[in-house]
């Protein structure tokens, strides 16, 4: 369904939360998801507060789906009293199995959380196979 794969990538998030950095295009900031399956759709839910949707971008290759998105810094000269929230770029990918149809995803921004749907591939569904038989007529040999 989904597939996690890449422990260093991980530890990188882990540092960003702790230290606080801003992301940028090489060392993009995290970005929170959930992803769960209700029935036949996938849904993962990415944590992007105070993004603009016009600078998410969504890319899908093969079946890797990219995220990624831009908090501008702030644009006046005023004195920062508390800076906690990242700013600068964030990305994250999926990698998705084979059995999700990447054709048909929906995605949708509201409240600061992107919302992915990605439905199970119609192959991939369970399915029920009829058994016919080749309608020969067996006779009974008498010996």
């Amino acid at each position: 369904m989904l597939m996690r794969t890449d422990p260093f990538r991980e530890l990188d998030r882990l540092s960003q939360q702790a230290f606080g950095t801003n992301g940028t295009l090489a060392r993009p900031s995290v970005m929170p998801m959930d992803a769960w399956r209700d029935g036949d759709t996938l849904h993962v839910e990415f944590d992007l507060p105070g993004v603009n949707p016009d600078s998410i971008d969504l890319d899908v290759e093969r079946n890797v789906v990219t995220v990624k998105a831009e908090r501008l810094p702030r644009a006046s000269d005023a004195e920062l009293i508390a800076a906690e929230r990242p700013r600068g770029v964030f990305s994250r990918q999926l990698i998705l199995g084979d059995n999700l149809d990447t054709e048909r995803i929906a995605a949708s921004y509201d409240t600061g959380v992107l919302t992915l749907e990605i439905p199970v591939a119609e192959k991939a569904k369970p399915r029920k196979i009829s058994v016919t038989s080749k309608g020969e007529d067996r006779h009974s040999i008498n010996a």
